[in-house]
Protein backbone atom coordinates (compact mmCIF):
# COMPACT_ATOMS: atom_id res chain seq x y z
CA UNK A 1 0.00 0.00 0.00
CA UNK A 2 1.56 3.46 -1.00
CA UNK A 3 0.48 6.93 0.74
CA UNK A 4 0.94 10.29 -0.61
CA UNK A 5 4.21 11.94 0.74
CA UNK A 6 3.03 14.44 3.37
CA UNK A 7 3.70 18.41 2.21
CA UNK A 8 6.54 20.35 4.05
CA UNK A 9 4.73 21.65 6.58
CA UNK A 10 2.64 18.80 7.52
CA UNK A 11 5.54 16.28 7.25
CA UNK A 12 7.83 18.82 9.97
CA UNK A 13 4.42 18.74 11.99
CA UNK A 14 4.68 14.93 12.17
CA UNK A 15 8.16 15.18 12.74
CA UNK A 16 7.48 17.39 16.01
CA UNK A 17 4.95 15.20 17.38
CA UNK A 18 7.15 12.43 17.61
CA UNK A 19 9.84 13.85 18.87
CA UNK A 20 7.77 15.53 22.07
CA UNK A 21 6.23 11.85 22.30
CA UNK A 22 9.45 10.10 22.32
CA UNK A 23 10.87 13.31 25.11
CA UNK A 24 7.38 12.06 27.34
CA UNK A 25 8.02 8.17 26.85
CA UNK A 26 11.43 8.50 28.14
CA UNK A 27 10.83 10.76 31.14
CA UNK A 28 8.45 8.26 31.91
CA UNK A 29 5.22 10.31 30.93
CA UNK A 30 1.99 8.85 29.63
CA UNK A 31 1.19 10.20 26.34
CA UNK A 32 -2.15 12.52 25.72
CA UNK A 33 -2.86 13.84 22.66
CA UNK A 34 -3.93 17.46 23.98
CA UNK A 35 -0.71 17.35 26.36
CA UNK A 36 1.49 16.89 23.14
CA UNK A 37 -0.32 19.36 20.95
CA UNK A 38 0.54 22.20 23.90
CA UNK A 39 4.08 20.98 24.24
CA UNK A 40 4.89 20.60 20.51
CA UNK A 41 3.23 24.16 20.10
CA UNK A 42 0.74 22.75 17.87
CA UNK A 43 -3.19 22.60 17.36
CA UNK A 44 -4.81 19.92 19.16
CA UNK A 45 -6.41 19.23 15.77
CA UNK A 46 -3.06 19.16 14.14
CA UNK A 47 -1.98 16.43 16.55
CA UNK A 48 -5.30 14.68 15.88
CA UNK A 49 -5.11 14.40 12.24
CA UNK A 50 -1.79 12.79 12.53
CA UNK A 51 -2.77 10.33 15.10
CA UNK A 52 -6.26 9.38 16.21
CA UNK A 53 -5.15 7.64 19.69
CA UNK A 54 -2.40 8.18 22.35
CA UNK A 55 -1.82 4.43 21.35
CA UNK A 56 -0.98 5.06 17.34
CA UNK A 57 1.44 7.75 18.83
CA UNK A 58 3.02 5.21 21.56
CA UNK A 59 3.59 2.70 18.43
CA UNK A 60 4.73 5.15 16.53
CA UNK A 61 7.64 5.93 18.86
CA UNK A 62 7.98 2.74 19.30
CA UNK A 63 8.45 1.54 15.63
CA UNK A 64 12.13 2.42 14.75
CA UNK A 65 12.74 0.04 17.41
CA UNK A 66 10.33 -2.46 16.67
CA UNK A 67 11.80 -2.37 12.93
CA UNK A 68 15.18 -2.77 14.06
CA UNK A 69 14.63 -6.05 15.83
CA UNK A 70 12.53 -7.40 13.02
CA UNK A 71 15.47 -6.95 10.74
CA UNK A 72 17.73 -8.13 13.30
CA UNK A 73 15.57 -11.25 13.85
CA UNK A 74 15.66 -11.74 9.92
CA UNK A 75 19.78 -11.76 10.21
CA UNK A 76 19.51 -14.25 13.30
CA UNK A 77 17.68 -16.82 11.02
CA UNK A 78 20.26 -16.48 8.63
CA UNK A 79 22.99 -17.63 11.03
CA UNK A 80 23.87 -21.34 10.65
CA UNK A 81 24.47 -21.78 14.38
CA UNK A 82 21.35 -22.53 15.82
CA UNK A 83 22.70 -21.21 19.62
CA UNK A 84 24.82 -18.24 18.67
CA UNK A 85 21.52 -16.96 16.31
CA UNK A 86 18.93 -16.95 19.50
CA UNK A 87 21.91 -15.65 21.87
CA UNK A 88 22.14 -12.98 19.76
CA UNK A 89 18.43 -12.12 19.19
CA UNK A 90 17.71 -12.05 22.64
CA UNK A 91 20.24 -10.02 23.58
CA UNK A 92 19.24 -7.55 21.01
CA UNK A 93 15.72 -7.95 22.21
CA UNK A 94 16.67 -6.94 26.06
CA UNK A 95 18.98 -4.12 25.01
CA UNK A 96 16.15 -2.83 23.27
CA UNK A 97 13.39 -3.29 25.87
CA UNK A 98 16.33 -1.88 28.48
CA UNK A 99 16.92 1.24 26.53
CA UNK A 100 13.71 1.85 24.48
CA UNK A 101 10.81 3.02 27.19
CA UNK A 102 8.31 2.56 24.08
CA UNK A 103 9.02 -1.26 23.68
CA UNK A 104 7.28 -3.06 26.25
CA UNK A 105 4.15 -1.28 26.64
CA UNK A 106 3.42 -1.58 22.71
CA UNK A 107 4.87 -5.40 22.39
CA UNK A 108 2.40 -5.87 25.61
CA UNK A 109 -0.71 -4.51 24.30
CA UNK A 110 -3.17 -6.93 23.56
CA UNK A 111 -4.64 -4.93 20.30
CA UNK A 112 -2.72 -2.59 18.30
CA UNK A 113 -3.71 0.75 16.62
CA UNK A 114 -1.34 0.47 13.80
CA UNK A 115 -1.31 -2.38 11.05
CA UNK A 116 2.40 -2.33 10.90
CA UNK A 117 2.84 -2.62 14.67
CA UNK A 118 0.83 -5.68 13.86
CA UNK A 119 2.83 -7.06 11.02
CA UNK A 120 6.44 -6.52 13.49
CA UNK A 121 5.00 -7.90 16.28
CA UNK A 122 3.85 -11.14 14.24
CA UNK A 123 7.27 -10.70 12.90
CA UNK A 124 9.08 -10.81 15.95
CA UNK A 125 7.50 -13.67 17.68
CA UNK A 126 8.23 -15.54 14.61
CA UNK A 127 11.84 -15.00 14.57
CA UNK A 128 11.91 -16.15 18.25
CA UNK A 129 9.97 -18.72 17.72
CA UNK A 130 11.93 -20.25 14.89
CA UNK A 131 15.21 -19.54 16.61
CA UNK A 132 14.37 -21.05 19.51
CA UNK A 133 12.64 -23.87 17.74
CA UNK A 134 16.12 -24.75 15.58
CA UNK A 135 18.01 -23.99 18.90
CA UNK A 136 16.09 -26.87 20.92
CA UNK A 137 16.42 -29.33 17.46
CA UNK A 138 20.17 -28.99 17.63
CA UNK A 139 20.16 -30.01 21.39
CA UNK A 140 21.67 -26.56 22.18
CA UNK A 141 18.73 -25.39 24.30
CA UNK A 142 17.01 -27.34 26.95
CA UNK A 143 13.87 -29.52 25.82
CA UNK A 144 11.73 -28.27 28.36
CA UNK A 145 11.70 -24.24 27.48
CA UNK A 146 8.66 -23.56 25.30
CA UNK A 147 8.61 -20.79 22.95
CA UNK A 148 5.63 -19.37 25.26
CA UNK A 149 8.72 -19.16 28.20
CA UNK A 150 10.69 -16.67 26.21
CA UNK A 151 8.72 -13.41 26.50
CA UNK A 152 8.05 -13.44 30.42
CA UNK A 153 11.46 -14.45 30.63
CA UNK A 154 13.10 -11.54 29.05
CA UNK A 155 10.51 -9.48 30.58
CA UNK A 156 11.71 -10.80 34.05
CA UNK A 157 15.49 -9.52 32.96
CA UNK A 158 13.84 -6.33 31.75
CA UNK A 159 11.86 -6.01 34.48
CA UNK A 160 15.10 -6.29 37.26
CA UNK A 161 16.95 -4.27 35.26
CA UNK A 162 14.32 -1.61 35.72
CA UNK A 163 14.63 -2.15 39.63
CA UNK A 164 18.23 -2.69 39.86
CA UNK A 165 19.99 -2.09 36.87
CA UNK A 166 21.60 1.26 38.31
CA UNK A 167 21.79 4.53 36.22
CA UNK A 168 20.29 4.56 32.19
CA UNK A 169 23.94 4.34 31.09
CA UNK A 170 24.63 1.05 32.90
CA UNK A 171 21.62 -0.80 32.12
CA UNK A 172 22.57 -2.24 28.72
CA UNK A 173 25.46 -3.99 30.93
CA UNK A 174 23.57 -5.12 33.78
CA UNK A 175 21.03 -6.47 31.45
CA UNK A 176 23.49 -8.45 29.23
CA UNK A 177 25.09 -10.00 32.66
CA UNK A 178 21.74 -11.13 33.62
CA UNK A 179 20.60 -12.18 30.34
CA UNK A 180 23.73 -14.21 30.44
CA UNK A 181 22.92 -15.67 33.45
CA UNK A 182 19.79 -16.79 32.43
CA UNK A 183 20.94 -18.19 29.05
CA UNK A 184 23.21 -20.46 31.22
CA UNK A 185 20.05 -21.80 32.89
CA UNK A 186 18.96 -22.49 29.14
CA UNK A 187 22.15 -23.51 27.26
CA UNK A 188 21.68 -27.59 27.29
CA UNK A 189 24.36 -29.27 28.61
CA UNK A 190 26.45 -32.21 26.51
CA UNK A 191 25.87 -35.26 28.46
CA UNK A 192 28.83 -36.48 30.53
CA UNK A 193 30.68 -39.42 28.50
Amino acid sequence: MTTTPLRKDAARNWEQIVAVARALVDQGTPLQLNDVARRAGLGVGTVYRHFATPEALLETVAAPCLEALAAHGERALADSDPWRALEGFLTRTVEAQVTDAALAPVTAAPDDALARTTELKAALWSAGDTLLHRARAAGAVRPDLEPADLVPLMCGVAYAVGVHGGAPADRVVTARRYLATLLGGLHATPPAV
